[in-house]
Parts: structure tokens; C-alpha cells; sequence
């Protein structure tokens, strides 16, 4: 079962995505929560594996509280997809600094909404191609705070570095398998262990380690 918390200073909103996976057998929404202060408390009380963070809240922004938990240790199994409007949101590029691991659009099909949660509780990350080519852009010039840095390259086998580089094209762990010819749970372990190895928290981390190491071009960028 997959926990997930909803924290939208919209009422409606969070009734609605509740409404929505909470009708999903292997979904569960343990919470909710209308600013960052209180989705900081929401998931250090219930731990959700998925948080469906909103990005403009009073107070407290999601940004704000997407780097409270990703700085919390306890909290390393928490993954945060952030809510916005629009896809080239400047704020969608502060939350990934912030620990994200993708972002969401709220007008997105329903079916697509689950489709993320499910993805992302899995460990993959939620980057559009052109959301990923701006986060290139926006790491460029130094690693992202408390992330993965690209000296760490040496510690990764040829297989990694090659899978680390499919990563940062966009590749989900099925499209690598299917490229490289193997199991999508072997492509699954050389992406966990690639991200252990250059201090990843999470895949959107990876794929900026990606360029930043050499792997991936910008002239080959996820297109």
C-alpha cells in the first residue's frame, strides 16, 4: 500500500485527489495539510511515502517545506512531488533544488495523477524532457546544495556510468531495460546503487549528476 499526503492550501483541491486515490486499491491518503508548517508536521507524524505538495501556501511555501523534509534524515523515504500550474513554473525549479522529485500538473488527467504517485513511490523520477533541460540550466556551474557531486564519477562501474547517462536523457528504469537489454529489476539496481555511490537522494538528483559529470551532453539532452 502506498501512503500518500495532500497539502494544498485549496480545500477543494485536496478533497478532490483524496476522492481520486483513495479509490485506488493500492493507494492510501493518510493526510492533509494547508500550508508548509503543517505538511512538515503531517509527515514527520505519518511518514507518507508520497507527498502531493502544492508550491504557493501561506505562510510557509512548499518550497520551504520541500527542504525541511528532504534535510531530515528520518524522512529519506519520503518522496515530494510538487503541485504547480504551469510546467515552466520558476518555482517547479527552486522545489527540485529543494529535494523534489518531480513536479505535477494540477490540471493533469486523473488517470495520469495516479499514474505519478505509483511512479514515484517506485523511485522514478517526474521531469518532462524540457523540464529536465532547465534543470541542467539551473544546476549549471555547481552542484545542487547537499546533492551528488560529479568527482564521485570514478566510483561508478562502466555499467552505471552508462545507465547513469540513460538516466539523464529521461529514461525510466523499463525504457533503460529495454535499451540495454536486461530486466527492468537489474536496471533498478544499478540505478539504486549508482545513486548510493554519488550521494543521490533521489533520481531527479541523478539526472543533474548526469550532466554535471560529463555523462550526458546538453547537445543530447532529453528530447
Amino acid at each position: 500500500m502506498t501512503r500518500v499526503a495532500l497539502v494544498d492550501d485549496q480545500g477543494l483541491l485536496r478533497a478532490g485527489l483524496r476522492a481520486l486515490l483513495d479509490a485506488e486499491d493500492d493507494l492510501e491518503v493518510v493526510g492533509e495539510a494547508g500550508d508548509g508548517d503543517e505538511a512538515v508536521e503531517l509527515v514527520r507524524a505519518q511518514r507518507p511515502d508520497v507527498v502531493l505538495m502544492d508550491i504557493r501556501m501561506p505562510r510557509v511555501d512548499g518550497i520551504e517545506a520541500t527542504r525541511r523534509i528532504a534535510a531530515d534524515p528520518a524522512l529519506a523515504g519520503v518522496r515530494v512531488v510538487v503541485l504547480t500550474t504551469f510546467e515552466v513554473d520558476e518555482y517547479v525549479f527552486e522545489s527540485l533544488r529543494a529535494g523534489a522529485a518531480g513536479f505535477l500538473l494540477k490540471e493533469a488527467d486523473p488517470a495520469e495523477i495516479v499514474r505519478a504517485v505509483r511512479l514515484v513511490a517506485e523511485g522514478e523520477a517526474l521531469l518532462s524532457p524540457s523540464v529536465t533541460r532547465r534543470v541542467v540550466e539551473t544546476f549549471a556551474g555547481g552542484p545542487a546544495p547537499s546533492g551528488p557531486h560529479a568527482d564521485r564519477l570514478e566510483e561508478l562501474t562502466g555499467r552505471e556510468a552508462e545507465i547513469v547517462a540513460l538516466v539523464g536523457t529521461g529514461l525510466s528504469n523499463d525504457e533503460i531495460a529495454e535499451r540495454l537489454v536486461i530486466s527492468p529489476a537489474t536496471a533498478r539496481t544499478h540505478v539504486s546503487r549508482a545513486m548510493l555511490k554519488v550521494g543521490a537522494r533521489d533520481r531527479a538528483q541523478l539526472v543533474v549528476f548526469a550532466y554535471e559529470a560529463g555523462l550526458v551532453t546538453r547537445g543530447r539532452g532529453a528530447a
